[in-house]
C-alpha cells in the first residue's frame, strides 16, 4: 500500500496471528482498527511513521530495562545491611559449645547498649535545641594610679620647668570570670572581660578635659579580639570622678520589661521565649482565655493598661509586645579618682551577675557529632560477621563428615542423589520420581487429564506458529 508520498508504506509489526497471508475471522477489521487506532494516537503521513514511532518507543522501553537490569545488578552487588540475626548462632552450635551462651549474652547487651545511647543521643539533640546557660559572677576591678607627682613641700630651682616630668593619673577596669562557688577564676569556660561586653563608656569632668574630650567609648565590632581589661591614661594630678557606663552582651538577646508589666509578670529582664512563657503564664492563671473563641484573650484591668485593647487574638500578642520591650538598664559604675586616697581606696571590686554557656553543651555536641569511635565499631562487627560465617562454615563441614563417619554408604547414596538433583535443576532437566513413573497407576491420577490436554495445546499452538509464520513469509 502507498502512503500518498510515492513509497510503499511498511507493514506494522502486528502479533502473529494477525500477520499471515490468511488471517482468520474478524482478522482485518481488528487488523484495520488497530492502524485507525495508532494513527489518531500518533498522527503522522503513512504508517511509516507509525512504525518508526512505535519502534522508537520499543527501543526506548528497552533501553529503560537495560537500565534498570544494570541498576538491580549493582543494588545485588552491593552489600546488604547487616542486622542482629546475622551475628546469631544457631541452635544446633550453642547445644555444641555451651560457653557461646557468654557470647549470646553480650548480644543482648549491646543491644540494649545501643538501644540506650540512641535515645540519649535524640535526648540531646532536643536539650541542644534549647540555650544551655549557667549563672556565673563576673567579677570587675576598677582601679587607678597617679605618676610624676610632685612631692610635698618640694621646691627645686635647679631643675627647669620643661624637663619636670608631666603628673598623668592612670585607670584600669579589668574583669574575671569566677567559678561556680565564687571564690576561684574560672579554668573550664574560656571567655576574656570584653567577650561579655557590648560597650564600654567613660565619662570626665568636661570642665578638666574640654566638651570633645571628657568622654572615652570603646564598643565590639566585628571579629576584634577580646580583651581581658581596658586602660586609660590621661594627664592630671587632681581629684577627678569617672563615670563607668557598661553594657552587656548577653546571648541570646535580653529584652528589658516595662514597669508596669514587669511588676504583673515578676520579670524585669528576660529573652523573648521567657517573656511570652510568663505571659502565657499568666494569662492561664487568670482565665483570660475567651471559652468560646479560643483564638482571643480578654485583658483584665492591668493588660488593658498596658496593650491599650480590650481583647486580642494570640497572633497580636507579639506585634503588640515587641514595641513595648527596651535595651537591658547599663551598668553604671562612679569611681572617684583621688591622688591622696589610701591604697585599699585605690581598688574597688563588684561582681556582676553574667549567663555563660554550660561546660556540659560543648560535651554533647562532641557525643552528639562527632562519631569517633564509628568506624572502629563498624569494624569490629565486620570481623565477627565474618567469624560467625566461619563458625556456620566450620558446622557444615563437621555434619558432613560427622554424618560420613556413622554410616558411610547411606550417606554416599544420599549425596550423590542430592547432587544428581542439583545437577539436573542446574542443566534445566525437570525432576521426578522415576519409581513412581514405571507404574501404570501413576497415570491415572486426576491431573493427567488436564496435562494431556495442555500439552496438546501447546504442541498444536507451536505448530500453527510456524505455519503461519511459513505462510507470511511467502505472501508479504
Amino acid at each position: 500500500p502507498s502512503c500518498g508520498c510515492g513509497k510503499m508504506a511498511a507493514r506494522p509489526n502486528f502479533p502473529p496471528a494477525y500477520s499471515t497471508g490468511m488471517p482468520p475471522s474478524g482478522a482485518y477489521q481488528n487488523q484495520a482498527m488497530a492502524q485507525r487506532m495508532m494513527r489518531s494516537a500518533y498522527p503522522g503521513r503513512g504508517h511509516a511513521n507509525v512504525g518508526q514511532r512505535f519502534q522508537g518507543i520499543y527501543q526506548g522501553r528497552v533501553t529503560d530495562l537495560a537500565k534498570k537490569k544494570v541498576a538491580d545488578s549493582k543494588a545485588k552487588l552491593r552489600p546488604k545491611p547487616k542486622r542482629l540475626g546475622d551475628k546469631m548462632l544457631s541452635q544446633r552450635i550453642r547445644d555444641l559449645v555451651p560457653e557461646s551462651k557468654t557470647y549470646t549474652d553480650l548480644l543482648t547487651f549491646e543491644q540494649k547498649l545501643d538501644a540506650t545511647l540512641t535515645r540519649k543521643k535524640l535526648e540531646i539533640q532536643e536539650t541542644l535545641k534549647r540555650p544551655l546557660k549557667q549563672k556565673r559572677k563576673l567579677r570587675l576591678f576598677v582601679s587607678h594610679n597617679f605618676f610624676n607627682l610632685p612631692k610635698p613641700n618640694e621646691t627645686d630651682i635647679s631643675m627647669d620647668q620643661d624637663s619636670k616630668p608631666t603628673p598623668e593619673w592612670e585607670l584600669k577596669i579589668e574583669g574575671r570570670l569566677l567559678d561556680e562557688s565564687g571564690a576561684r577564676p574560672e579554668t573550664r569556660i574560656k571567655g576574656k572581660f570584653s567577650s561579655f561586653l557590648k560597650s564600654v563608656i567613660v565619662e570626665l569632668d568636661p570642665n578638666l578635659y574640654g566638651p570633645d574630650q571628657h568622654i572615652i567609648e570603646w564598643s565590639k565590632e566585628g571579629q576584634a579580639a577580646d580583651s581581658d581589661g581596658f586602660q586609660i591614661r590621661r594627664i592630671g594630678d587632681c581629684s577627678t570622678k569617672a563615670t563607668i557606663i557598661l553594657t552587656l552582651h548577653p546571648e541570646p538577646i535580653q529584652y528589658k520589661l516595662p514597669s508596669k508589666l514587669s511588676k504583673l509578670l515578676g520579670v524585669h529582664t528576660a529573652t523573648r521565649p521567657i517573656i511570652i512563657r510568663a505571659i502565657w503564664q499568666y494569662i492561664t492563671t487568670n482565665s483570660l482565655q475567651d471559652p468560646n473563641e479560643r483564638e482571643y484573650i480578654n485583658c483584665d484591668k492591668y493588660f488593658e493598661q498596658i496593650f491599650e485593647v480590650p481583647r486580642m487574638k494570640f497572633t497580636e500578642l507579639p506585634k503588640r509586645l515587641y514595641p513595648l520591650l527596651g535595651p537591658p538598664d547599663p551598668i553604671v559604675i562612679h569611681h572617684q579618682l583621688n591622688p591622696d586616697a589610701p591604697d585599699s581606696k585605690k581598688l574597688v571590686c563588684y561582681d556582676i551577675d553574667v549567663e555563660v554557656d554550660d561546660p556540659v553543651k560543648s560535651k554533647m555536641q562532641t557525643f552528639v557529632g562527632t562519631p569517633s569511635n564509628q568506624q572502629e565499631i563498624s569494624s569490629l562487627d565486620q570481623k565477627i560477621l565474618e567469624t560467625v560465617e566461619q563458625i556456620n562454615t566450620l558446622k557444615l563441614q563437621r555434619e558432613f563428615y560427622l554424618g560420613f563417619s556413622q554410616n558411610p554408604q547411606k550417606f554416599i547414596n544420599e549425596w550423590l542423589a542430592s547432587q544428581s538433583r542439583d545437577l539436573k535443576l542446574l542443566s534445566g532437566n525437570k525432576v521426578g520420581n522415576k519409581e513412581a513413573e514405571r507404574k501404570a497407576a501413576y497415570y491415572q491420577e486426576k491431573w493427567v487429564n488436564d496435562g494431556v490436554t495442555r500439552y496438546f495445546y501447546q504442541k498444536v499452538s507451536q505448530r500453527r506458529s510456524e505455519l503461519e509464520q511459513a505462510l507470511g513469509m511467502r505472501h508479504p
